[in-house]
């Protein structure tokens, strides 16, 4: 029997659509966007999922416009899961495929060491809670969280709030800090709280005193040092374990006063470093004075952050501190701690100080700002928080990668803002649907215009299937009249010739105060290349919404954006075309965006 299906015509295109719809190139398509959702928390991006489909198969480079529909419509299907929707699907049809993806993952950081002595690879992140994160922070969460899940190990977030005097905590920061792991994508596994555990700490110093490895201390502050600088023991230090746990019951008990005792946990008094030598372990603080924000008055013996991280790291089997080099002495302080314990110290990495030009990334300068009134709040956009980098629009993905490529050596490394801007453009740049923002808007009189016109301009450049946004120009008495920006009219005046963007030429007559003067010059694109003339982007007189955008250093730029943007929503990113990306905060009868870069 003849087959029927040759009497058929090749259809190509058909072909193609035939092809992608069968399931083999659709679950193809899913892999790699649900690949590309789990490595940028939650949400594949389409041009890295049609990026890597190309290079996969690269005969289907020809078919990019028919392709581009299936695969837009998959990404938005893959986003809707959760992450942990998307991870356990991967798991069970692709595991060899997510291993692959976690290898490449660890490839960009170097390996954890010993990993192999340890039953499960455990970090943690630790944050006083007396401030919001920044920048300065992301380093040590993401480092952390990276290797966590590179050696399917544990992510802890434990506050460290047991200074309620100097680094004194509040109850916001502890739900603002979670807000901004979530953000990060650096879900934790467990959470403690030191402010919790004093009874722990407690415990712990009072076996240190008995066992003589640690004493009480009532001397003044000045004679200790002067004492410990000579490398000798201070008078406090050779008195029996009875009377260092009497005078311990004492500090408890309130019969010492704040700065009248303190514990201290004996190590070598020869050692080099003076800060090693005898440290300062627990304290007393004014109950009343200083009272904390969780337990209030309860305590008025506090650890210090030497004994009490310490402590916490072996009690919660931590396996890998990874933090920065400033802590090395405090390693070598713990270490004499452990030794008294009989614990083994985990593994540490030290990386160098990262400095960003241009950022605050002082906590105290910070506060101090925000007390002052120096910036409106902690989503200032001149600060580099996270609840800032959020509201103009940087994503949680860019940072990651950012660290990612910083990562963990002992340098001390200084970048700009444009290393960050740099990974943000290529996450939101495929994805950010174009519009006009007119920005101090000045009015253009097109004369010569001889009918209507309807200009057709990309929704995004890249992506057809988006479609175009249409504006209508009806001239009066052959004159058109548009917005331009205040900004263009300079390029205009020393021009002549300019191409209104996706509309037609014009020719510059005249820079009056109040309008700009041309005539109509030529419809073509092409001829505009041929004269050299820039693109000027612009919006018909009599449409458009106010619009406000928050720049980075706190100033506002005010102007028009084209009607199309009073359909966008809060937390949309778009791109005003020749202006930068936004992040939208509202949109009413006026709309407001923060600035997040070019």
């Amino acid at each position: 029997m003849p087959n029927i299906l040759l009497k058929e015509k090749y259809n190509p295109k058909k072909a193609w659509v035939q092809t992608l719809t069968a399931s083999k190139d659709k679950e193809l398509i899913r892999k790699l966007a649900l690949l590309n959702a789990i490595n940028y928390s939650g949400k594949a991006q389409f041009q890295s999922v049609l990026g890597k489909l190309l290079t996969e198969k690269p005969d289907l480079k020809a078919k990019v416009r028919e392709i581009a529909p299936e695969v837009t419509e998959i990404v938005e299907v893959v986003n809707k899961l959760s992450l942990e929707e998307q991870k356990r699907e991967v798991k069970a049809k692709w595991p060899e495929a997510l291993v692959k993806e976690k290898v490449e993952i660890e490839k960009r950081l170097p390996p954890l060491p010993n990993v192999e002595k340890y039953k499960q690879v455990v970090t943690r992140f630790s944050p006083n809670p007396d401030c919001v994160l920044h920048l300065g922070s992301a380093r040590a969460i993401i480092l952390c969280y990276e290797y966590a899940k590179i050696y399917n190990g544990l992510f802890y977030l434990r506050f460290e709030d047991t200074d309620p005097r100097l680094k004194r905590t509040q109850l916001l920061f502890y739900d603002l800090i979670r807000e901004d792991l979530e953000w990060l994508g650096c879900k934790w596994d467990a959470e403690f709280i030191q402010s919790d555990r004093l009874p722990i700490y407690y415990e712990h110093a009072e076996k240190l005193l008995a066992d003589g490895n640690a004493y009480v201390c009532t001397c003044k502050p000045p004679d200790f040092r002067k004492t410990v600088h000579a490398k000798q023991a201070c008078p406090c230090r050779a008195l029996p374990a009875k009377e260092q746990l009497s005078r311990w019951m004492k500090m408890l008990d309130g019969t010492y006063g704040e700065g009248e005792a303190v514990v201290r946990v004996k190590t070598d008094l020869e050692h080099p470093n003076p800060a090693v030598r005898d440290w300062p372990a627990l304290r007393i603080i004014d109950a009343e004075k200083y009272p904390h924000p969780r337990v209030e008055s309860k305590y008025r013996v506090w650890p210090l952050y030497n004994l009490a991280c310490g402590i916490d790291d072996h009690l919660l089997g931590i396996t890998h501190i990874i933090r920065g080099k400033e802590h090395l002495t405090n390693q070598k302080r713990q270490e004499y701690m452990y030794r008294h314990f009989g614990w083994e110290y985990p593994d540490a990495i030290h990386y160098g100080r990262m400095k960003i030009t241009g950022a605050t990334l002082s906590k105290s300068k910070i506060i101090q700002g925000v007390r002052e009134g120096l910036f409106m709040g902690w989503d200032d956009p001149r600060l580099a928080t996270f609840i800032a980098l959020r509201k103009r629009g940087i994503t949680p993905e860019a940072i990651h990668r950012l660290i990612i490529d910083v990562g963990s050596k002992p340098v001390d490394v200084t970048l700009s803002w444009e290393n960050l801007y740099a990974h943000n453009r290529k996450i939101i740049d495929p994805a950010a649907n174009r519009y006009f923002f007119v920005q101090d808007p000045r009015r253009i009189a097109v004369k010569n215009v001889s009918h209507a016109v309807t200009a057709k301009v990309p929704i995004h450049p890249d992506k057809p299937e988006k479609g175009f946004r249409q504006f209508q120009i009806k001239p009066e008495k052959k004159e058109a009249s548009l917005w331009i920006s205040s900004h263009d009219v300079n390029i205009a005046e020393k021009r002549k010739i300019v191409r209104l963007m996706g509309l037609f030429n014009v020719q510059i007559e005249n820079v009056a105060k109040g309008v700009v003067e041309a005539v109509y010059h030529s419809a073509s694109h092409e001829e505009a290349k041929k004269l050299g003339a820039p693109l000027i982007h612009w919006i018909p007189v009599d449409t458009g919404l106010p619009c406000e955008v928050v720049m980075p250093d706190a100033s506002i730029a005010r102007g028009i954006a084209e009607d199309g943007c009073r359909e966008l929503k809060a937390d949309d990113t778009v791109q005003f075309e020749r202006f930068g990306f936004v992040k939208v905060e509202s949109v009413n009868w006026k709309l407001k965006a923060y600035y997040a870069h070019r």
